[in-house]
């Protein structure tokens, strides 16, 4: 394990103890870091209700763009499940297709895609449904859309697992008991693949509130997300402590999610191995 954990150690822990020790410094006079006296002004600011603002309006909109994901990933991921096993391999290939080209060309795609003379616009106007070109672009929409299709094939991953890992006797029991498929799916197929479901829902949720790349390029610099003020602070404020700050308090936030969803998907495991 030793190689794994320099590896960890280098390019995590160490990078995050400098984050962390910087958070409780000042701003130079010009830029970077007065070392000169430690403070905790810099958490003080960062619970000021503009910048608390930010934070909810990030976690609202990551949580939009997991509630979609989830939407659009649990069909995919059970339809890769219920089909042919000669089949799962090339539909899992294909799900995981985008993350075979680079993030920036994939959002890019979307500007085209949205634009008012863009694919999207041309297609609806032929059809017949809108007279003229619609507000695709450069709004709340268009992050949502972007931060769904670039995390959903994570979901698709998480669920499928969970769906592999269960036991199709439970379903023929609900079955045999009279249960039709639809009472079978909501009450023995939903709850015990929800470990998948959450863990899911919390990778893109934990992606998506720290990303600066697609709220910046789809949302045309519109929106400002948690990820965009902290990038702001390093490259244009020059306020290192403060976007340091603001990086403690969101990796704290990610760590208090994954921690829970390690311990709800932990005990889910208790419970079916004790219900086996």
């Amino acid at each position: 394990m030793l190689p794994g954990l320099l590896w960890l150690g280098i390019l995590m822990v160490v990078p995050c103890a400098i984050i962390l020790v910087t958070a409780f410094y000042e701003r130079g006079i010009y830029g970077g870091v007065d070392w000169s006296v430690a403070t905790f002004a810099n958490f003080t600011r960062a619970g000021e209700w503009l910048y608390l603002s930010i934070f909810l309006d990030s976690a609202r909109i990551a949580g939009l763009a997991a509630f979609f994901a989830l939407l659009v990933g649990y069909p995919a991921a059970y339809a890769i499940a219920k089909s042919a096993p000669r089949h799962q391999t090339a539909l899992l290939f294909l799900a995981m297709l985008p993350f075979w080209t680079n993030y920036l060309i994939r959002t890019y795609a979307w500007i085209v895609l949205l634009n008012p003379t863009g694919l999207a616009n041309n297609f609806l106007q032929w059809i017949g449904l809108t007279s003229g070109p619609l507000p695709l672009l450069y709004n709340e929409f268009a992050v949502i859309l972007g931060l769904v299709y670039n995390y959903v094939p994570f979901v698709i991953l998480a669920i499928y697992s969970a769906l592999q890992r269960l036991d199709p006797s439970y379903a023929e029991a609900s079955r045999d008991l009279g249960a039709g498929a639809l009472t079978t799916f909501w009450r023995i197929t939903l709850p015990l693949t929800a470990p998948g479901v959450a863990a899911g829902a919390v990778f893109v949720f934990v992606l998506s509130i720290g990303n600066f790349v697609t709220p910046d390029l789809l949302g045309g610099g519109k929106l400002q997300m948690v990820g965009n003020l902290i990038y702001d602070q390093f490259l244009t404020a020059r306020d290192w402590p403060f976007g340091s700050a603001l990086s403690v308090v969101l990796i704290a936030v990610m760590l208090l999610l994954l921690f829970a969803q390690a311990i709800a998907a932990n005990r889910a495991r208790g419970e079916g191995r004790a219900h086996a």
